[in-house]
């Protein structure tokens, strides 16, 4: 990952490219759910539009995986002319109010680089899952986000993420993957029921902190990325759980038909089932 990170940015666009697709034809198993996503979430397409959008999705995907390389171990002067920033004016205002500000984004391929490119900007907290069953590569996860974030929760952290906000920082939360049943309510996402977690409402709520989207997307010609900051949330938190999740899921919903395949359709989003079913889709 570290030579990697050193490659010329065009062949490393190239590579990640050469991943996704070997990917695509050999990990049928990751194919498989990704295909079930598309199917679920984009009914409107016919079964070629759905499988070429599959097929893009691994490539977004592949491509991703390099960027979590140049992410975690690259050199930020080398990218600062690629990345372009809309709606800094809105984090501005909200980091003045002095109540911390609430991220709320999605699980698009760009979130790691993501997060790097705007550190040459501004500072950002963050929060992530541990990953248990390999603590090698957790500490490598862990140490390649330190070094671009101001702090690093793990999601269970909640004492830590809330006094970032008390403190008047800025905390990036991705609500937008299925983790069960528990602390989730069942809301639309793409016109299916989705696990769609609660916690959001609760950071926000903490410190009164203003919200903001975090949208982010690679070029379409991958010759750089953009990054989007919307004004602050109206009416969110609502003190409804099920009225939050919708608008999160609207607004993550919304964030992907930008560029739907550069969204992790990998991850089995409806891989809980609502109340009254047994199955999951996969």
């Amino acid at each position: 990952m570290r030579l990697v990170a050193h490659l010329p940015f065009s062949v490393q666009i190239r590579l990640g490219q050469l991943l996704g697709l070997l990917s695509y034809y050999l990990a049928r198993g990751r194919r498989h759910v990704c295909e079930t996503n598309v199917r679920l979430c984009f009914p409107e397409l016919s079964k070629k539009e759905q499988q070429q959008l599959v097929k893009k999705t691994f490539l977004s995907n592949g491509i991703g995986f390099i960027e979590i390389c140049i992410a975690w171990c690259g050199n930020k002067d080398r990218y600062r002319e690629k990345v372009t920033i809309q709606g800094m004016e809105h984090v501005d205002a909200a980091l003045k109010q002095g109540r911390g500000v609430f991220l709320v984004g999605s699980h698009l391929t760009t979130f790691e680089i993501a997060g790097f490119l705007f550190s040459m900007f501004g500072d950002l907290n963050c929060t992530y899952r541990r990953n248990d069953k390999n603590p090698l590569f957790d500490a490598f996860m862990f140490n390649g986000r330190r070094r671009l974030y101001e702090g690093v929760y793990e999601r269970k952290d909640i004492r830590g993420a809330m006094r970032c906000l008390k403190e008047g920082k800025m905390l990036w939360y991705a609500p937008d993957q299925d983790y069960g049943a528990q602390h989730s309510v069942f809301v639309p996402f793409f016109g299916n029921l989705a696990a769609t977690i609660t916690a959001g409402s609760r950071f926000a709520k903490f410190n009164d902190s203003p919200v903001l989207f975090f949208s982010h997307y690679r070029k379409p010609d991958n010759s750089g990325y953009e990054i989007y900051f919307s004004p602050v949330l109206e009416n969110y938190p609502s003190g409804d759980d099920e009225t939050d999740g919708k608008i999160i899921n609207q607004l993550v919903e919304d964030a992907i038909r930008v560029q739907p395949d550069q969204y992790l359709w990998l991850h089995k989003r409806f891989k809980t089932p609502p109340p009254g079913e047994t199955t999951n889709p996969y």
